[in-house]
């Protein structure tokens, strides 16, 4: 843990702290009603992940508490299995991130493409925001998808109470002028203020009485580790969401945890934060927390609060749990609406999709943003958090599995090769194809490959086929195999195989084969192309260039 020299709490940190508790208990009280479970499940998952984070993770600024999406995830288990099958969910998660630590899989956060997670997160956070809409409105509505929440409140707006929607809508309002038009003149967190002004008219007018819903008083439970109890049925089904999960929640905290490390040149380890998120959630599913990640505005609010060290989580820890104990009976009045309201405004930057917009207009894999918010808002969360995470696998699996192969020819007056397709300039050697995979060759690619270049070296003037391997860093056992039978197809045909610009892990893989070796190799191997495109050329030019 960062301490300063005096071993004592900076002053700095202890101020950063209180604004962390400040934006960590509406987010708790909110996240909990996103998630479908009593107040105090969300704060002891607070409390869990600001205590455990400072002892593993790798980051000053992050604050480790339960985020919007893991709460409406988490949320979709409950019809399952009820809450023992969402605090499931969270040790199964909490163990993955464990594993992943201990077999140092940082970079699965890199396998959710940010035009998915973008479009997870927008689809997401208006999801949250309608179903906030009937708590506003004083109305019960059904559904758990965002149009069959829309049905229900045109179904239901003549119920509409309106006390509730005076005071939601005044509260948003109020939100909205603190954040975008009195933010420098206020210094209390602006979701902090209004819930207390709500609290304030909840005692003076009696609120509840005249129909306003309350959040009711938050019931302390004993700290006691609890294993969740449930059948193996429903551990399978939790089992088949964790990994998605872990994906989105890792995803989105390495994110928030890499920005602000670049915004201050800090290092920060994937490995280490995987540990920490691991830790965290586990003992969070013992004492029946909800799932934590380090969402970015508690670490932005952090940040700007003047946070220097890891003091600052261990200073909101203390000061949510004062808070907790001495305002207790008030937050039993909060009116839902009020909550409901602030909600709304959290989320509300996330409401207009410009991050979504302007990947469309860079193209390329910027379409599965939307894929990914249609699906949340058509089929819910959780299909939604799937088809992201799914979206996200199959296009990396995609793009490395397609037999991309570029010929080169030579650029005059220079020992350069380029695409010939791209650069018409270029000179193609008599009797020689050259060609260069396009992408890494492994199992799922490398037998397409060869038999795309198989096809292109149908012409019987070829005496020589050169692969450029300068893409491939390593080669596996099919790769190896096929790389293999193309040489001995060629050696059938009277034609000879050279392999161009081969780096050190695939030329072993290649020894290990026997394809290369110092007698009678199956292939010649040279440092570079115009080194391989020379000896074949010239049959008696040196062979200085060969690396085999």
């Amino acid at each position: 843990m960062d301490v300063s020299k005096s071993g004592k709490m900076p002053w700095g940190d202890l101020l950063a702290g209180l604004s962390v508790a400040g934006v960590l208990l509406p987010e708790a009280v909110a996240y909990a009603a996103i998630a479908g479970v009593p107040t105090m499940h969300a704060l002891l998952a607070a409390l869990v992940g600001l205590c455990i984070y400072p002892m593993f993770g790798s980051s000053r600024f992050a604050i480790v508490a339960p985020t919007s999406s893991a709460a409406a995830i988490f949320a979709t288990t409950l019809g399952a299995g009820g809450p023992e099958m969402g605090y499931a969910l969270v040790a199964l998660t909490g163990a993955l991130f464990m594993a992943g630590a201990l077999l140092r899989a940082g970079f699965l956060g890199a396998y959710v493409s940010r035009p998915v997670l973008r479009g997870f997160a927008w689809g997401l956070a208006v999801t949250i925001i309608l179903k906030q809409l009937p708590h506003i409105a004083g109305i019960h509505v059904a559904g758990a998808q965002a149009v069959q929440v829309l049905a229900g409140l045109w179904q239901a707006a003549a119920q509409t109470h309106w006390l509730s929607l005076e005071l939601g809508v005044a509260a948003l309002l109020l939100w909205l002028l603190l954040q975008h038009g009195l933010r420098r003149l206020v210094f209390v967190p602006q979701s902090l203020l209004i819930l207390a002004l709500g609290i304030v008219l909840s005692a003076c007018f009696d609120l509840g009485a005249r129909g306003v819903v309350q959040v009711g008083h938050v019931e302390w439970q004993a700290l006691t580790l609890h294993w969740p109890q449930i059948s193996t049925e429903n551990w399978l089904r939790a089992a088949e969401v964790a990994p998605a999960l872990l994906l989105i929640l890792f995803a989105e905290s390495w994110g928030s945890v890499r920005s602000l490390a670049l915004q201050t040149g800090d290092t920060v380890d994937a490995n280490r934060e995987m540990l920490a998120f691991g830790s965290a959630n586990l003992l969070s599913a013992l004492l029946q927390g909800l799932p934590v990640g380090a969402g970015f505005s508690a670490a932005a609010a952090n940040y700007a609060a003047g946070g220097g060290s890891k003091w600052a989580s261990v200073a909101a820890a203390i000061a949510l749990a004062l808070l907790l104990w001495l305002a207790s009976d008030w937050l039993a009045l909060l009116p839902v609406p009020v909550l409901a309201a602030v909600v709304v405004g959290i989320l509300s930057h996330n409401l207009w999709p410009r991050a979504i917009i302007k990947g469309l207009r860079l193209r390329g894999d910027a379409w599965l943003a939307v894929s990914a918010a249609i699906g949340v808002l058509f089929f819910g969360v959780l299909f939604g958090m799937l088809l992201a995470v799914g979206s996200s696998l199959l296009l990396a699996v995609r793009r490395f599995a397609q037999p991309l192969v570029a010929e080169l020819g030579k650029l005059p007056g220079t020992r350069d090769y380029l695409d010939c397709t791209r650069h018409g300039e270029v000179i193609r050697t008599p009797g020689i194809l050259i060609v260069r995979p396009e992408e890494p060759l492994f199992f799922a690619n490398a037998e397409q490959v060869f038999q795309a270049v198989r096809q292109r070296a149908a012409d019987a003037q070829l005496h020589t086929v050169i692969v450029s391997l300068e893409v491939c860093d390593d080669l596996d056992a099919t790769a190896t195999e096929a790389l293999a039978e193309f040489a001995s197809g060629l050696q059938q045909q009277g034609r000879r195989l050279v392999l161009a610009r081969v780096k050190d892990r695939a030329r072993e893989s290649l020894m290990r084969a026997r394809l290369i070796a110092a007698v009678n190799p199956v292939v010649s191997v040279y440092w570079s192309v115009d080194d391989a495109v020379r000896a074949a050329v010239s049959p008696g030019h040196p062979e200085a260039g060969r690396n085999d």
